[in-house]
């Protein structure tokens, strides 16, 4: 048969793959899974410019309708991956439609983590994953005056923001001691608190959700574990995300926190790759298996198994990099700072824009920017080339990083 490369999600990764094998010369049927109803879009803006109101619905598309016809890609929306049969080589959707392939790839993304407390199914709580959730999210923040979002990382801290600028009252509740704790050193995370205290959002650190109640007057009561309540008209949460494995699982790839791949994105099944939030791959930088939930990573993986499935096998090692929005705040992240030893700061921290480069045994592996995008891309290409600074000229401002580049 005709080779058939058939994709399960239409995320920024789905779509790459797409793409990229059209690019690289791919004569065969690219067939695109999408159980959504909508033409494929970015993500990213939706806790941003999309809720905000500075971008339509088709602004964030990645491409026109037209695309996908000129390139023969096969869009299917509105249809569920129901089975994978991998002997068979075949997909069997929802409604039975059997689809083969040759090669397949899964770029099935992940999924809200719930809050699993009393009351919280009742409390219709908004979680942000798709475009059909930031336009309800849109409506209820049109209605509400308190906001109370549980989780203070990237996209409950972004909520937060888009609150806050639609004139609402906010709470942001977290369970960790400080902001973003998981991915920010003290002094980023210090920063963003200060911001959203300025803005008149009241913060819960070292605060859980133990309880939700409605309220006799309308709305809910969030019961908070240091004793106080929380009174809300709307309730949003962020609190990380569980990878879409369960087609995997049951078609008996290899899982362990996402679908485990090699370094060319191929999973334990023959002519199945696993791609983005649910790829569990060895990162270069991190020195471990890990998952990376980021638009650098779903494009780099698409480009790295299609290379594999066209026979020009080129190993993932891409820079991973992260970025978010809050208020007058850029903050952008580049390769991966977990188990620093050593932190230098470019900048001042009292002007809210600066950088922090992160060194563990003598080598660079990551760096913030916080409203310092030239340093953000420095720091990639520095990360990438595999060179280390001296501490010393990065403390320098006067000292061009470009330089050693060169």
């Amino acid at each position: 048969m005709k080779p058939q490369v058939v994709i399960i999600g239409a995320g920024h990764g789905g779509v790459q793959v797409a793409a990229s094998l059209r690019e690289a010369g791919f004569d065969g049927t690219i067939v695109l899974l999408s159980d959504e109803q909508t033409l494929p879009y970015q993500k990213p803006p939706l806790s941003k410019g999309y809720l905000q109101g500075k971008q339509t619905d088709e602004a964030i598309l990645f491409r026109s309708p037209a695309y996908y016809d000129a390139n023969g890609i096969s869009l299917r929306l509105g249809v569920q991956a129901a089975r994978i049969l991998p002997e068979e080589k075949q997909v069997i959707t929802g409604t039975g439609e059997r689809i083969p392939y040759t090669q397949l790839v899964l770029a099935t993304g992940a999924a809200n983590r719930l809050l699993r407390v009393p009351g919280a199914d009742a409390a219709d709580i908004g979680y942000l994953r798709n475009l059909t959730d930031a336009r309800r999210i849109g409506e209820r923040l049109a209605q509400a005056q308190r906001v109370a979002i549980i989780g203070g990382g990237f996209i409950g801290l972004e909520l937060a923001a888009l609150a806050v600028e639609k004139g609402k009252q906010v709470t942001v509740i977290e369970a960790q001691q400080r902001l973003m704790e998981r991915v920010l050193p003290a002094m980023l995370s210090d920063v963003f608190q200060a911001v959203h205290e300025r803005q008149g959002v009241s913060l819960f650190l070292k605060s859980g959700v133990e309880a939700i109640e409605a309220a006799e007057t309308g709305g809910h009561l969030i019961q908070v574990s240091t004793g106080q309540t929380v009174a809300a008209d709307c309730i949003l949460a962020g609190i990380g995300v569980i990878p879409e494995t369960t087609l995997a699982m049951n078609a008996g790839i290899a899982c362990e926190n996402g679908i485990l791949v090699n370094e060319y994105q191929q999973t334990s099944a023959p002519d199945i790759y696993a791609i983005g939030d649910c790829a569990n791959h060895h990162n270069p930088y991190a020195g471990c298996r890990l998952r990376l939930e980021s638009v650098q990573n779903a494009v780099d993986q698409a480009k790295t198994a299609v290379a594999h499935m066209t026979g020009h096998p080129v190993a993932y090692q891409a820079v991973p990099w992260f970025w978010t929005n809050q208020y007058h705040l850029k903050l952008q992240m580049a390769g991966l700072s977990a188990g620093y030893d050593q932190a230098v700061v470019r900048g001042d921290t009292a002007t809210e824009k600066f950088s922090v480069y992160y060194y563990k045994n003598g080598r660079l592996i990551g760096v913030d920017s916080l409203n310092r995008p030239a340093d953000h891309l420095n720091a990639r290409k520095l990360l990438s080339a595999g060179i280390t600074p001296d501490p010393a000229q990065l403390a320098d401002t006067a000292f061009n990083l470009n330089n050693l580049l060169a």
